[in-house]
């Protein structure tokens, strides 16, 4: 397998967190999206991803997979243990109403493309796009607060054990911090990222730990 990575990209870190609790090493080939380089605009990228986004993985009978989700439930049948789903029907789509509230519904506001068009299409200075990212991000995350108190027992997003309510969960609360958002106040989410930093697969995969490319 292969797998097309960005350090800094959230979308990415989602599947490095699977790839590390599933214990799985594919060739990583790093795609700076950032700057000048902008190598996910290039033919050669566009040409694995059309939406030229990362990440992106390309499986051992060369089939490209793209967007971070379909990525972790692929990798999830190909590798069933540990599962990133809980074991309920119900549990199951709780771990998927979180991740996709995040992926779906948050995520997108503070992407770099939506802060390049505010400012460069719409020619919207910094002082008026300022609240754009950190208004969608917690208004989006005091919803994901609510959901995640339903889940009943267990230290984590979805119940027991780490699911892809989790591997979603990290990476946007690392993007609400680097916004300076306090969400102190939404103790069950926080409970569950404080027991997520315990967590070497979720840890070491962070963007901080990456190599920044060349």
């Amino acid at each position: 397998m292969k797998f097309f990575d960005c350090n800094r990209s959230s979308a990415a870190y989602r599947v490095r967190i699977a790839l590390a609790l599933k214990g799985l090493a594919p060739e990583r080939i790093p795609i700076d999206i950032h700057g000048e380089a902008a190598e996910h605009l290039k033919p050669g990228y566009v040409a694995v991803n059309p939406q030229k986004l990362v990440p992106a993985l390309v499986d051992d009978d060369d089939r490209v997979i793209t967007q971070s989700l379909a990525i972790i439930e692929y990798l999830d049948e190909i590798a069933p243990q540990p599962s990133l789903l809980p074991g309920s029907a119900a549990d199951r789509a709780l771990a998927r109403s979180i991740a996709l509230a995040i992926a779906c519904d948050i995520h997108p506001f503070g992407t770099p493309r939506v802060a390049r068009f505010l400012a460069n299409d719409l020619q919207l200075d910094s002082a008026r796009t300022a609240g754009w990212a950190p208004h969608w991000i917690r208004s989006g995350l005091e919803a994901v607060e609510d959901l995640i108190a339903r889940r009943g027992n267990g230290p984590f997003a979805a119940g027991a054990t780490p699911t892809l309510a989790d591997i979603v969960l990290l990476p946007q609360v690392l993007v609400a911090e680097r916004n300076q958002i306090d969400l102190s106040d939404l103790t069950a989410l926080t409970a569950v990222v404080a027991k997520l930093r315990t967590l070497p697969e979720f840890v070491e995969t962070a963007p901080g730990f990456q190599p920044v490319p060349a």
